[in-house]
């Protein structure tokens, strides 16, 4: 069982896992797609900023597969003695392929030059032929895609283990017809690779992401690629609309990360006094700030100066002026009963008060995505 660090001594600003929400999100995924369908919990980019060790530890009994963009993460989750199959989606370079093989990482292939260099090794190797199909992205089409196969067919070390694409337009529309139009692809390239025979064991078909999940049956085949939804995230407004309006509409996702920090310092100002770099934002009355040791190095975008929030003693406190490197100051005048090291939520809930990834994306003209993953990863994550 892996361990992490407690509250065992003060830290400046930290990052909590929820390890109850995860597994309930976790739950939701597995009641929408059935007991038969493989879930791939997708961790890359720290988890999407959750703590690749945490989500790790939080899932390792759990009946899924794991999916990372690169080899490195894929080994750190085999020194985590995670042995579940782990799939690497995202290009791995010709020099990493023995080190992928070694640890037993599936591999997601699309070039000639890839297939031939692991055909090159003594050990068995388990690949999955990525497919193009309108995402224009990593993949291959039709054509190269059938003479791709066969290149592997005829390696006696390599498996075919899986074939896959991803969407381009399912999460930011409500209408599918471009994704249609794919997935009509996808069935049909994967109907002349398997005229080829590839063994008794049929080729493991994934395509669908969090919103095709949750918005269309039809894309979950063998597996489901889980990322934004299994942190509680929902993949856009757009998608939950969707859902909303279909079988999906009681669909409970709990997000699973929040943001803290602590007061650093607190000052009594009079009114007009000017606030942090460029004198962008002067108080408009006499007023009392706080210090608190975060700012856009731990990943609190700058885009929140002077109209993000953190939350304090249950209320919100509004952002006052930039937004620097390791700091940013805060109205508090109307919060009282404030001292230092009070605890400050950036993201999540505290009291009856909630700020959310959306919210700080609505603000900052992104997407939660973003928001999340760029959370600093020296930032100590705690499981919860």
């Amino acid at each position: 069982m892996l361990r992490f660090a407690r509250h065992d001594k003060p830290m400046r600003t930290w990052i909590e896992i929820s390890r109850v929400n995860l597994l309930h999100n976790l739950g939701e995924i597995r009641r929408i797609v059935g007991p038969k369908v493989i879930i791939m919990a997708v961790v890359k980019a720290n988890a999407y900023g959750h703590g690749l060790g945490q989500v790790a530890d939080a899932l390792q009994k759990e009946k899924i597969w794991f999916a990372t963009d690169k080899v490195e993460e894929g080994i750190a989750l085999r020194r985590m003695k995670i042995k579940q199959p782990i799939l690497v989606m995202g290009y791995t370079p010709l020099d990493e392929l023995a080190r992928a093989v070694k640890n037993n990482l599936d591999l997601t292939v699309y070039n000639r030059e890839t297939v031939a260099q692991i055909g090159r090794f003594r050990a068995p190797a388990r690949v999955h032929l990525k497919l193009e199909t309108g995402t224009t992205r990593q993949g291959v089409g039709e054509r190269d895609a059938v003479a791709l196969a066969q290149k592997i067919q005829e390696s006696k070390n390599i498996k075919l283990v899986g074939v896959s694409t991803h969407f381009a337009n399912i999460e930011d529309t409500v209408d599918p017809s471009y994704a249609q139009g794919q997935l009509t692809t996808f069935n049909g390239i994967v109907r002349r690779i398997s005229k080829l025979g590839f063994g008794k064991t049929a080729l493991l078909r994934h395509i669908a992401a969090s919103a095709g999940t949750i918005l269309f049956q039809q894309t979950h085949f063998d597996a489901v690629r889980m990322g934004i939804a299994l942190y509680g995230i929902w993949p856009s407004r757009e998608t939950r609309i969707a859902a909303s309006e279909s079988q999906r509409k009681n669909l409970d996702l709990r997000p699973v990360l929040s943001w803290k920090t602590i007061v650093a310092q607190t000052k009594n100002v009079p009114r007009g006094t000017p606030i942090s770099y460029g004198l962008t934002e002067r108080v408009s009355r006499d007023s009392r700030i706080a210090v608190i040791p975060i700012g856009y190095y731990d990943g609190f975008d700058r885009g929140l100066s002077s109209v993000g929030s953190v939350i304090i003693r249950g209320r919100r406190a509004k952002v006052m002026g930039r937004v620097c490197m390791n700091m940013t100051m805060v109205d508090v005048t109307d919060i009282p009963g404030m001292k230092i090291e009070d605890e400050v939520t950036v993201l999540g809930k505290q009291g009856h008060a909630a700020i959310t990834a959306e919210d700080l994306s609505d603000k900052t003209g992104t997407i939660p995505y973003e928001i999340l993953s760029r959370i600093n990863p020296t930032l100590p994550r705690i499981l919860v």
